[in-house]
């Protein structure tokens, strides 16, 4: 029924169309438009060379928009849908002109419950389908439970791949190097492990892990220096923006800035020997999605955070790191993703509102 129904309830908005409330900020507002309504639990989206916006739904389905049309692209995995699970990150690779390989993060169904993996895939030449279709990375060896599945995939100026694994919900797996649970792995294109990564030949260690001890990593980017970045879910505050290091442990659950839900102190304190420090946390949590570090214009080099509790995109500037701004409308209802577009624009996804929308800076 609900692909009968697919073209009535997904809206593409035309060029010249209303546009929503902007967005005050402190150089100007930022003037923005909706441009793709009626997604349901969007969680991420990426350009195609061609203009178009490939779009995940957790729920299961991969759109891409073009020219006014939308329509879904077949050929995805079985998906585990329960809690936060389901179809998550999508990336377009820098030379998806010769290659039109796209990868995927979901949530794959394992023994005794799920997990995140990696598919790469090639989409067809009229965009409908994805063909050779191959899942590349597994977490290992699996977790039950429906939550903290991080799932960010980045492409490294290397052309490896940076992809962010939550603890699902298994707070001591953060800190077990025989598990990919709350870690930050780096893999080649095909799935390898490439043989500089900081665990290789280590006994007992999963070789795919750059780095470790985080909660639920749902960020990842790189700055104009090609330094990696994560921002991560503390619990009841805690959240966290991490610069990322080769071999790190970033302390969860035995240091944190948070607390458990019930109030409860969370492991030894707020630092450690041999554990990092955040450049950045919010107390209290704001729920931190994707980062995005901007190129161009007043903001140059500054970084753009999606908050999905309360409703607003953070921008984080200076060295070190700190929030100096929070830009807030109708339109931030929990946001999921933000990116900069290939024409210069910020562009994010509203959860809250099932809507993808593009925004200009003065």
């Amino acid at each position: 029924m609900k692909h009968a129904i697919f073209a009535a309830w997904l809206a593409l908005v035309p060029a010249g169309t209303a546009l929503a409330q902007d967005i005050p900020s402190s150089t100007g507002p930022l003037s923005i438009s909706p441009v793709v309504q009626g997604l349901d639990t969007p969680w991420s989206f990426d350009f195609l060379p061609d203009g178009t916006i490939l779009i995940t739904e957790r729920g299961g389905d991969l759109l891409a928009v073009r020219d006014g049309r939308a329509q879904r692209v077949s050929g995805l995995p079985d998906l585990y849908t329960r809690g936060q699970g389901g179809l998550l990150d999508v990336l377009v690779p820098r030379d998806f002109d010769t290659r039109r390989e796209i990868f995927l993060t979901y949530s794959k169904r394992q023994q005794g419950g799920a997990g995140t993996a990696v598919l790469k895939a090639r989409l067809s030449q009229d965009g409908s389908r994805l063909e050779s279709a191959e899942t590349i990375f597994e977490m290992a060896p699996g977790s039950s439970g429906g939550r903290h599945f991080g799932s960010r995939i980045e492409e490294a100026p290397d052309g490896h791949l940076f992809v962010t694994i939550g603890e699902r919900g298994d707070r001591p797996a953060a800190q077990d190097l025989a598990r990919h649970n709350g870690s930050v792995i780096r893999i080649t294109r095909d799935g390898a492990v490439p043989r500089d990564n900081p665990f290789v030949g280590q006994s007992g260690a999963q070789p795919e892990i750059w780095s470790y001890g985080h909660r639920n990593p749902q960020g990842l980017g790189f700055d104009g220096r090609g330094q990696l970045w994560a921002v991560e879910h503390g619990a009841q505050g805690g959240d966290e923006v991490n610069r990322i290091e080769k071999g790190a442990n970033y302390g969860w659950p035995v240091i944190s800035y948070g607390r458990h839900y019930s109030g409860a102190r969370i492991g030894e304190g707020t630092s450690k020997p041999g554990m990092e420090q955040p450049i950045f946390y919010w107390d209290p949590s704001n729920a931190p999605s994707d980062i995005v570090f901007l190129r161009g214009g007043r903001w140059d080099g500054d970084a753009l955070v999606g908050s999905l509790k309360f409703d607003y995109i953070a921008r984080l500037s200076g060295d070190p790191l700190r929030e100096v701004e929070q830009l807030k409308s109708e339109a931030t209802q929990r946001v999921r993703d933000v990116d900069q577009g290939p024409d210069g624009a910020i562009w994010f996804l509203s959860e809250g509102n099932g809507t993808l929308y593009r925004a200009t800076r003065p």
